[in-house]
């Protein structure tokens, strides 16, 4: 198989058009994954031992299957599970597989941005009497989920390298649109070079931009340490 600078050049505009594909699923996946996540960490908090043991162990049962593996049940199992019985089309499965898997990593950035929080502040918002919901949104988020701001934009763009498993079920992004055309053409190297520097040209200047987005945080951090 002979690499060709006309296909290359070819599949540019048709994979392009499934780029912002792949980028709508990333975001609609990322946002879903970030408001789970809470559900994860609240759910594990509850002061009743089995409820807390149940949650944690369907998060680390999630966290230990392959994301292919869930996108799959999804979006072929479900339809036919009596209780549920929904289909769901190609893109809403594909939020729901991946939001669901990464809301359990989410979870655990969540959980030690909150467990960094010094004992002293919850102490201080029960002496203030301040309601659950006022000391959650007041006190403790707010030191809560700065420090984890690195760690979650590390998550967007894993997520954003892992969306492409969607086109198994059908998602036409890039990876799809790649494949039709190399098994309407016969040719896969030049469509899939593009696909490769689309994401190369997306992934690294945003993992650039966490990485200083980290060390400034870091600085910060250092900082009010040093003046404590």
């Amino acid at each position: 198989m002979t690499w060709s600078w006309e296909v290359f050049i070819e599949t540019i505009p048709l994979i392009f058009k499934g780029l912002w594909i792949t980028l709508g699923l990333t975001i609609a996946c990322y946002l879903f994954a970030m408001i789970a996540g809470f559900f994860w960490v609240f759910m594990s908090r509850i002061p009743i031992k089995p409820v807390n043991w149940l949650f944690r162990w369907i998060a680390e049962f999630i966290r230990s299957t392959p994301p292919l593996v869930q996108l799959f049940f999804i979006y072929y199992a479900w339809p036919v599970v009596p209780v549920i019985g929904v289909t769901l089309n190609p893109f809403v499965a594909a939020i729901l597989g991946l939001g669901i898997h990464f809301s359990t990593y989410t979870s655990e950035v969540y959980r030690s941005g909150i467990e960094s929080v010094d004992k002293g502040q919850w102490e201080a918002s029960t002496a203030l009497n301040l309601s659950t919901a006022q000391k959650w949104r007041y006190i403790i988020l707010p030191q809560a989920i700065p420090p984890t701001i690195p760690m979650l934009g590390n998550y967007l763009i894993i997520m954003f390298k892992e969306v492409p498993l969607a086109s198994t079920i059908g998602v036409v992004a890039m990876l799809h649109l790649a494949n039709d055309y190399g098994a309407q053409y016969y040719k896969y190297v030049e469509p899939l070079t593009v696909v490769a520097l689309f994401f190369l040209l997306l992934s690294y200047p945003s993992a650039l931009l966490i990485s200083r987005l980290e060390k400034k945080y870091n600085r910060r951090f250092d900082k009010k340490t040093a003046t404590l």
